[in-house]
């Protein structure tokens, strides 16, 4: 089907921006596949805000609609930053317009990013795909090419561990693992994230071994659409503390603070550095 978007909206962005990692371009076009859960399209920039997406208009609506979070409207986020108070801020949203936060599943997003915890981004999608590989439901997409399905919970708890070390985890392997425990046994309640606070959210994923503060931040955000999350790595700090030595206003960028967060994250890490 042909998918026509008025709103911010950037493929090669959102799949640059470190919050998704089973995107894959396709080396004889501008596509990317993308696997989604159970789920698996591919998707080509047409020009002019359309593109082709390979799947009809039933699925689109159930289940790619609400991915790419097309029912908000990011440029209306992006024109409440004034460029006069904050013209860093207003920079970062003009030159990385196009990004948005996908609505991707929060327990993929739970083991994602603790598999992502002292990893590169490469070697963060070896490993998500070499455990989908190892426990995931075997597919076929659109064009008959083979992919694996996301795994359950039960399937990873049930690993053995030389199945779970051969996903290449490393010391993350406990991590996971007791991950997986905790939500198949129903100790850790997901859907009630969705709609928890801020403190408490934090409180419960950081109660899982291995779970810190930044990786449960970039749950919050990825995982549970909470867009006021903002997750602090170096290059984060970096900007806080040299951007804004007064303090950061969370206040008044409520509550899309995960957003503009996305936007400083992409536009310091293309530059390099922080003036």
């Amino acid at each position: 089907m042909i998918l026509t978007i008025h709103d911010d909206f950037d493929l090669d962005k959102i799949a640059e921006s470190g919050q998704c990692f089973r995107w894959e371009k396709q080396e004889d076009a501008e596509a990317y596949r993308i696997l989604h859960g159970n789920s698996c399209v591919y998707i080509t920039p047409l020009g002019e805000g359309q593109y082709n997406i390979s799947c009809e208009r039933e699925e689109f609506e159930s289940v790619w609609r609400k991915y790419f979070d097309l029912d908000e409207n990011y440029a209306r986020i992006r024109d409440r930053i004034d460029p006069g108070s904050d013209p860093f801020l207003s920079s970062a949203c003009k030159q990385e317009k196009g990004i948005r936060i996908l609505r991707q599943d929060p327990w993929e997003m739970l083991i994602t990013f603790i598999i992502s915890q002292n990893k590169n981004i490469p070697a963060i999608r070896r490993s998500v795909e070499y455990l989908a590989e190892t426990c995931g439901k075997k597919k076929r997409d659109s064009r008959g090419l083979e992919y694996f399905a996301f795994p359950t919970p039960d399937a990873i708890a049930g690993l053995h561990d030389e199945d779970l070390k051969s996903c290449k985890l490393g010391y993350r392997c406990d991590y996971v693992r007791k991950a997986a425990e905790a939500v198949a046994a129903g100790k850790l309640d997901l859907p009630s994230l969705l709609s928890a606070d801020e403190e408490s959210t934090l409180r419960e994923l950081t109660s899982l071994y291995g779970v810190g503060i930044k990786v449960a931040s970039c749950i919050s955000l990825f995982g549970l659409h909470h867009l006021d999350a903002f997750p602090k790595d170096v290059w984060i700090r970096r900007v806080l503390s040299q951007q804004y030595p007064d303090g950061y206003p969370f206040a008044a960028y409520s509550p899309y603070n995960g957003v503009y967060q996305q936007y400083m994250f992409a536009y310091i890490r293309k530059a390099g550095t922080v003036h």
